[in-house]
């Protein structure tokens, strides 16, 4: 029965990452684009950015946070990012005798595209989807994971069979349930590929001050429209997210570039440090100096 096939595949594909994620946090594997990841407690939120990707957990539960929207997932369940989003993350279930393990795939936009062109939709959507869900994990697309997972233990195989798994991933994805969200990304002409774009230029430009009208006539919308569709994705404002990107951005020169929190500030566009620091405590948790020493495992 595809029950039971169900839960042996999972039981595998736990074992397999288990073997090869030897260490906390996310871990890159041989195979491009694939991660694995393990935790051996419950986690606070962290932040990070996600790519378009898919995440699955193996052994273990977890909660995505977008705005004010969460979504939970677990292993009979996989969570679907589709365009480029800052999105909050926390273990949910995890301990030493049964650690969470858990697996991500970023996928290709070329290849997502061109697999929307070869195998249409019989009606495109209208509307901008957020960019984030969560469907349900069935037997074709369990397989196709396992196969590429499998991969980490025949690297001989890797560079021949690799990209044609991920092609056949990113095809179940498109013609399931959650189809409609990778297709809206792959559109050129829709709602969606112009919010993809506008989150290209406040990723490339974050220090600068944010100008609506420039970033709208730069995408081709109105900039009522900009915000509307902006909001239904991103589940947060243009201004909002450029909030995250420069926190984000701040974070990782402190942390790798030895840079206080001051300078930090300035170079990634706050005028004000503390204004900065207020908001940095709020999406992190604590203040910058502090913040980054406990990543450093100094506190």
């Amino acid at each position: 029965m595809e029950t039971d096939w169900l839960e042996t595949g999972r039981a595998e594909l736990a074992g397999l990452i288990a073997r090869h994620a030897t260490g906390a946090g996310a871990q890159p594997t041989a195979v491009p684009a694939l991660y694995f990841f393990q935790a051996v407690e419950p986690t606070d939120w962290t932040h990070s950015f996600y790519e378009p990707s898919l995440c699955l957990v193996a052994q273990g539960r977890k909660v995505a946070a977008l705005g004010d929207e969460e979504r939970c997932y677990d292993p009979a369940h996989f969570l679907l990012v589709s365009v480029s989003l800052p999105i909050g993350a926390r273990i949910l279930e995890a301990t030493p005798e049964r650690p969470h393990l858990g697996l991500h795939i970023n996928l290709d936009p070329a290849t997502v595209a061109a697999l929307a062109v070869e195998h249409p939709a019989a009606q495109a959507g209208r509307d901008a989807p957020l960019g984030i869900s969560v469907g349900e994990l069935d037997a074709l697309l369990l397989d196709a994971l396992l196969r590429l997972a499998r991969l980490v233990e025949q690297p001989a195989h890797i560079a021949a069979l690799a990209p044609l798994i991920q092609r056949e991933i990113i095809y179940l994805l498109l013609v399931g349930a959650e189809g409609p969200r990778l297709r809206a990304m792959a559109a050129a002409s829709g709602p969606t590929q112009r919010i993809a774009s506008a989150i290209g230029v406040l990723r490339r430009h974050y220090a600068e001050p944010l100008r609506m009208a420039d970033l709208a006539r730069e995408v081709g919308m109105s900039v009522s429209g900009l915000h509307h569709h902006f909001k239904a994705v991103t589940a947060m404002s243009p201004l909002q997210y450029q909030k995250h990107v420069r926190l984000q951005e701040a974070r990782r020169l402190m942390l790798t570039q030895d840079v206080d929190a001051a300078s930090a500030s300035f170079q990634v566009g706050y005028e004000s440090p503390s204004q900065f620091s207020r908001e940095y405590r709020r999406m992190f948790g604590a203040p910058p100096r502090q913040d980054v020493a406990r990543l450093r495992g100094g506190a």
